[in-house]
This record gives C-alpha cells, structure tokens and sequence, in this order.
C-alpha cells in the first residue's frame, strides 16, 4: 500500500522505505554535527536534549555489562536506538513511512547486532565460547549444542520481526482510527502512536543488549 503522499520518492526504481531510512540517517547526521558545533561545557538546548536521550542507552549498559564493556558497544547500541526511534517516528508524520515497517530494514538492524554478539563472545573468551553452546555437562553437549544453535539464530528473526510486526500494526490501526474518527480522537491516535515507536525502539535496544551481555559472561 503506497503512502498518500510519496515524499522523497525521487529515484525511480527505489523502494520508498530505502529513501525514508536514507531520509532518518540524513537528519541524524544534521542533528549530530548541530550538537558538535555547540558542544558546551554546562548543556543547553539540542545538546541536553540529546545528552537525555543517550544517557538512557549508558544507564542500560552500565546494568547490563558494566562501564568497561558497555562503552564498547556503546556507539552500536546508540546508533540502533535513535535510528530506530527516529525512523518509528517518522511514521506518525503524514505522507511519510516508518522504515522500521518494513522487514528488510529491521533485519539490516538485527543481523549487525546477531554478528556482533559472536565477535563479542570470541574475543572475551577465545575457543572457550564455544562452551556457551555445550551446555554444563559435556556428555549433554550433544543435545545442547543444536538448540543453542536454533536458540541463537533465532535471535535476529525475533528482533527483526517483532518491531516490523508492531510498527506495520501501528501504521493500520492508526490509519483506521483516524478514517473512524478524523475530528474527534487526533491526539489521542498521535499518542498512541508516539507510546507504540518509544516502547518498540526500546524493546529492540534493550534485547540487544541483553544478547551482547550474555556472550560476555562466563559460561554456566
């Protein structure tokens, strides 16, 4: 289903969520050289503003893996959270797509977390991750190893998945809604939408980090 209005639909060929998610990284880079330009020692404006934001991404990181881990995986779990949030927002603006409603979009987000865990894992603990797969006991290796196997791949599906599925819910109930009662409930559909991208987008940090935090652990 095509949106009313197609903005930033220029290329011919190209799929409207490609230059919607084009459109999302554009205004972060904007927003992040804004904030380097008036870097100040004592915050104000833009750069509090997004110093709150990113300092909900460190306190979960700091609970998760602690100071020392989290600041490494920092810049990835921060590029994931406001893209993510950003590009759901996106969606409650009309003529415009979330391009997290899209799957080929939540899975370019998910693989890169998927892939990274592992990293994460090897250079911790070398060969010895391999005994997050085996299980406590060796003899149940056998058994172990497959569903930690399916386990683990199944990972990027879910969080691909599950913020795809709600954020192209969110984009139909919406649109009913506001079919049903255009005059009467605005703000409470804009509200509803705006609950839906924040709790999404922090879903999808918060397994993330979840799932980087678990391969940096000693096995069990």
């Amino acid at each position: 289903m095509k949106e009313p209005f197609e903005f930033f639909h220029y290329i011919h060929g190209i799929p409207l969520y490609v230059t919607h998610a084009w459109l999302v990284m554009g205004i972060l880079l904007a927003v992040a050289l804004a904030v380097r330009g008036a870097m100040a020692l004592k915050p104000a404006g833009l750069q509090n503003f997004i110093e709150s934001v990113l300092d909900v991404f460190v306190g979960l990181l700091d609970d998760a893996m602690g100071r020392e881990h989290g600041k490494h995986v920092f810049p990835l779990i921060a590029s994931l959270g406001l893209f993510i949030l950003l590009g759901n927002f996106l969606g409650l603006v009309p003529g415009f797509g979330a391009p997290t409603g899209n799957l080929n979009t939540t899975l370019a987000l998910a693989i890169p977390v998927f892939l990274y865990t592992h990293v994460l894992g090897i250079q911790h603990h070398g060969l010895g991750y391999i005994k997050h797969f085996t299980g406590p006991i060796m003899w149940l290796a056998p058994l172990m190893i497959p569903i930690e196997l399916i386990g683990h791949l199944a990972r990027p599906l879910t969080l691909s998945v599950r913020l795809f599925g709600n954020m192209t819910a969110k984009h139909y109930i919406l649109a009913i809604l506001g079919v049903l009662s255009p005059w009467i409930v605005p703000s409470a559909i804009l509200a509803l939408g705006t609950l839906v991208s924040v709790i999404q987008a922090y879903v999808f940090v918060l397994l993330s980090v979840l799932y980087l935090a678990g391969a940096i652990e000693h096995a069990h």
